[in-house]
C-alpha cells in the first residue's frame, strides 16, 4: 500500500492538477545531533489553499518569491505535532521551507534521546480541506523504517520509536 501511494505521489507530482490529496512526511534520526530531521512534502496548490484559509481568506502564493515563513510555521505547528506517552508536546523546531517543482518541502527538527519510547503523532495537514486527504509519515530510526498512514478518521496515532 505504501509503495502504491508513493508511486502515485511521484507520478502525479509532475502535474499541477492532481486527482488525489496526499502529503509525505519523512522523519529520519540523526545520531550525531540526537535529533529527528523532519521533511514534509506537500503539493503547492493544496498548501496555498490551506494557507489562504489560515490567512483569513486573503490569497497567498508561495512561488512569487516572497517568503511566508511565519504563516507556514504557524500552519505546520497547528497540524503536525509529536507528544510523549504522557501527552506532553515534544518541542519541534521550524527550520524553513523551499519549493521543488509543484511541491513545497517544509523542514523541522525534533530532539530525541535515542531511547525506545511511545509517542503520539498528529499529522492532519489539509484534512479539514479535503475528505480524501492521506498523510503518510515514514519514520527511520537506526535500521528500522516504518510508515504510518493518517486519514480523516485517524489524525493522531500512537507510534513506538
Amino acid at each position: 500500500m505504501f509503495i502504491v501511494h508513493c508511486l502515485l505521489f511521484i507520478l502525479f507530482s509532475c502535474f499541477t492538477f492532481h486527482p488525489f490529496h496526499t502529503s509525505l512526511t519523512q522523519m529520519e534520526f540523526d545520531p550525531k545531533s540526537q535529533t529527528f530531521e523532519i521533511s514534509v512534502r506537500v503539493f503547492t496548490d493544496d498548501f496555498e489553499t490551506a494557507l489562504t484559509k489560515e490567512n483569513g481568506g486573503k490569497p497567498l502564493h508561495l512561488n512569487l518569491g516572497q517568503k511566508q515563513d511565519k504563516l507556514v510555521e504557524q500552519y505546520v505547528r497547528k497540524h503536525f505535532a509529536v507528544a510523549g506517552a504522557d501527552r506532553k508536546p515534544i518541542p519541534v523546531t521550524y527550520v524553513g521551507y523551499e519549493q521543488e517543482a509543484d511541491a513545497q518541502w517544509v523542514y523541522l527538527e525534533m530532539p530525541y534521546a535515542g531511547k525506545s519510547q511511545n509517542v503520539f503523532i498528529k499529522q492532519d495537514l489539509f484534512i479539514d480541506l479535503f475528505a480524501d486527504q492521506v498523510n503518510l509519515v515514514t519514520i527511520q530510526l537506526n535500521q528500522v523504517k516504518k510508515t504510518v498512514v493518517f486519514r480523516n478518521n485517524q489524525p493522531v496515532q500512537a507510534v513506538t520509536l
